[in-house]
């Protein structure tokens, strides 16, 4: 695959698109104008349930497990297809057309996917967002995608606690002009009372059981958008990444066959937030694409204890298990008597995913879940590319620890010098692509100019990844980090800027810097160095900061340590050097180089003698 897709990408792209079912099957891949698969015409939910009906129509489609164990839901693909239409019927009956945004606030239970695919099956472009997004997030993001319906629950559950998902969306619409929003359709997950407000909220459950059970798909074109995800960025506005419908969807579903190693009868669990990336496509839109079963769990990884995800994977047979670097971490504490006190011999691949995985714990995810015999993918990739770039792949690359391996074929990574140059042979640099391929998103919603300022402009004819990265002698990529100013917690990705400007709002707070520094659990945390304007306040402000990250951002991006100082480092020019910052909130007290370029090079003591809060 490799080869021919060097040799004729074209025909190696068609080859992968034809995996999917067509209304009406493109001619070409990629045309002059940067468009893929330019006059095909399909359904997104129609690939990922219709097409599966005369073949598969009694195999289940979806696994959904509450913590309690006998909570639990599992639908065939027949039956998911009922579902999805009588959703679908639902917007339908709410007003919502085709090009309309619908935003998706929901626990981790199976009306998330539904509701994803009862929008692609009407035309509706959906707006998942996190569970842990704060009010006034959850507020930006529906005023910038117009959201004009939102699917959200009364409360969900994590763990001991009790997530309040229709106070929060009721206070991020005091945020927004009153018309902003229509209709608010509410899954009873707990059955609390939550407050409705008469002619635009509606418990969704009996909506749904009165709506019929079939409709139609609409047609769509290769390029019209299936959705809109919101990431952070060094920019401090979170920009709507806008995915099409052809090429993610062609993308999403050969990266899960082929790394995952999908056969009949797999059980794919990836523990991913729908609300992110990782969500989208191996959550939902892949492992559904290639006729897999999917499972759903809601809840935490180690309640009501540190076995409870071994005995979900023990229970439904998983064969192929997908998390983060940050899950891992955690549950490598309890030990290896824990996952040893189940069967997990259904297991056959292992996945890593959302920041680069340590060796320590690459081999113990290896050694005591995969038992030594499972393979091992640590795949990377980002919310704009779509679906997984590089990674091993079972029975063919095999895994190594901390090496996310080789691109996949189509994939032309190259690594460029700090003169832009392409690094030739062993090098380090910074990740670029040299060539397009079809699950890149096509552009920020409403801001295509963002789109190619960020991602295609820094390097003109490359693709710019925003990570660093190395190959070694065998042409491996080793991700080294991001190099830009966006910090990785526990896999969510939030941009320096974005907590600087919701603390910089305050009126004791002169100015701040936000940076990541490296942590053992959540791979990276934020540090924050403050300013005040008010000596006498200086010492209210960490708590006082912390509170407004958490409300305006979410828990999170919540700061690990906070610095109250009387300056921070800057050159000449006025630009904060965050690389002194970083150093210093790791704890080093030398090695910083020259600092003739500080207009203050005296600050750096000050520094060093401040204390983390």
């Amino acid at each position: 695959m490799q080869q021919k897709a060097a040799l004729n990408p074209d025909a190696h792209w068609m080859d992968l698109a034809m995996r999917l079912s067509w209304f009406t099957a493109p001619t070409q891949a990629l045309n002059t104008s940067g468009l893929w698969f330019e006059g095909g015409k399909l359904n997104a939910c129609y690939n990922a349930v219709d097409r599966h009906l005369e073949m598969r129509g009694d195999q289940l489609a979806l696994i959904w497990q509450g913590e309690a164990a006998d909570e639990k839901r599992e639908l065939t693909y027949r039956a998911l297809h009922q579902e999805v239409c009588r959703m679908a019927n639902v917007l339908l009956q709410c007003g919502v057309k085709e090009g309309d945004r619908v935003a998706i606030h929901l626990p981790a239970i199976a009306e998330g996917v539904i509701a994803m695919l009862a929008c692609a099956r009407i035309g509706a472009i959906h707006v998942v967002l996190f569970g842990g997004f704060s009010a006034e997030a959850i507020a930006d993001r529906i005023a910038d995608a117009d959201a004009k319906l939102i699917i959200t629950a009364d409360v969900g559950r994590r763990g001991p606690k009790r997530v309040p998902f229709k106070k929060t969306i009721d206070a991020a619409l005091t945020h927004l002009s009153p018309d902003q929003v229509e209709t608010i359709l509410v899954m009873s997950v707990t059955h609390e009372d939550v407050p409705m407000q008469e002619g635009r909220d509606h418990l969704l459950a009996p909506l749904i059981t009165a709506a019929p059970d079939t409709l139609p798909c609409v047609t769509r074109d290769a390029n019209d958008p299936l959705f809109l995800l919101y990431t952070s960025g060094s920019t401090g506005k979170p920009k709507g990444i806008v995915h099409g419908t052809g090429g993610y969807l062609t993308w999403a579903s050969f990266t899960q066959n082929v790394v995952f190693d999908h056969r009949e009868g797999d059980v794919f669990w990836c523990t991913a937030d729908l609300g992110w990336i990782t969500g989208h496509s191996y959550v939902a839109y892949g492992p559904l694409c290639n006729g897999g079963t999917i499972l759903i769990y809601e809840g935490m990884p180690s309640y009501p204890d540190p076995g409870q995800w071994w005995r979900v994977i023990e229970k439904y047979r998983v064969t192929s298990f997908y998390t983060s670097p940050t899950a891992i971490r955690a549950l490598m504490r309890e030990g290896d008597d824990v996952p040893g006190a189940s069967d997990l011999n259904s297991l056959r691949v292992l996945g890593s995913v959302g920041e680069p995985i340590s060796r320590e714990a690459w081999e113990w995810f290896y050694r005591v879940i995969g038992r030594n015999r499972c393979h091992l993918v640590d795949t990377w990739w980002q919310t704009e590319t779509g679906g997984i770039m590089i990674s091993p792949v079972p029975g063919i690359i095999e895994g190594e620890p901390s090496a996310a391996t080789l691109p996949l074929p189509g994939i032309d990574a190259v690594l460029l010098g700090p003169d832009g140059q392409e690094c030739e042979n062993e090098a380090e640099g910074v990740l670029c692509m040299r060539r397009p391929w079809p699950g890149r998103a096509l552009s920020i919603w409403r801001n295509d100019e963002l789109f190619q300022k960020i991602y295609l402009a820094p390097y003109p004819g490359y693709y710019f990844t925003g990570d660093g990265a190395r190959r070694d002698g065998n042409g491996h990529y080793w991700i080294t980090g991001r190099v830009d100013d966006v910090i990785n917690v526990s896999g969510h990705r939030i941009g320096s800027a974005e907590i600087e400007d919701v603390l910089a709002d305050d009126r004791d707070i002169a100015e701040c810097a936000a940076i990541g520094i490296p942590h053992s659990l959540k791979g990276q945390a934020v540090v924050v160095f403050i300013v005040p304007k008010n000596a006498t306040r200086a010492d209210m402000l960490p708590e006082h900061a912390r509170q407004i990250v958490s409300r305006r951002i979410g828990r999170y991006a919540v700061p690990e340590h906070i610095y109250v100082v009387d300056d921070l480092p800057k050159t000449r020019s006025g630009k904060n050097v965050r690389r002194l910052l970083r150093k210093i909130a790791s704890g080093e007290k030398e090695g910083f180089g020259d600092l003739s370029t500080l207009s203050d090079p005296d600050c750096i003591e000050r520094l060093l003698d401040a204390t983390p809060m």
